[in-house]
């Protein structure tokens, strides 16, 4: 039995859809940092410039890596090994860049890897639309750290006191 292998034509965003960008950068071996840009298009007139949108490395980037290399796989974005001081953009749909805009905002300031892992898991479960009123309410109200705490809050299991502490 000989099996059809169908392969789809790549999807084209349309010129009136927004524009997202992923830069990668490599510090030192080891050491990468990754950023969503929001470029300029006729979707979005108020954006002349390129505007960064969320950005994470480090330890905070290492524990999450795999999630979103797996992500960027899906869409089809192959990383290579990043040289150092060597930049590399790639273009994302809106969904992907919404998605990990937000897992980047979400993510820098945490400590707690239990935490990380709760808040990552939430954030991939959620709809295109739910993706994009967080990512808007932190990019565009006065206090974006307190939408960003209320998240963690939401996706994250309440600390239960002990009974000795009681």
């Amino acid at each position: 039995m000989v099996t059809r292998v169908k392969r789809m034509a790549l999807v084209e965003t349309p010129e009136s859809a927004p524009r997202y960008e992923l830069r990668v950068r490599g510090h030192r071996p080891g050491d990468t940092e990754y950023e969503i840009w929001q470029m300029p298009s006729a979707a979005t007139p108020q954006i002349t410039s390129a505007t960064r949108i969320a950005g994470l490395r480090g330890r905070n980037l290492e524990l999450v890596e795999h999630r979103v290399l797996k992500r960027l796989g899906s869409a089809g974005i192959k990383l290579g090994p990043s040289r150092r001081r060597e930049r590399h953009g790639y273009a994302l749909t809106e969904d992907l860049a919404l998605t990990l805009g937000l897992l980047f905002r979400v993510l820098a300031p945490m400590r707690s890897r239990g935490n990380m892992r709760a808040v990552a898991e939430g954030i991939e479960a959620m709809g295109r639309e739910e993706a994009a009123y967080w990512l808007g309410m932190a990019m565009h109200r006065r206090h974006p750290r307190r939408v960003l705490t209320a998240l963690r809050c939401l996706l994250t299991e309440p600390r239960t006191r002990r009974r000795d502490e009681q």
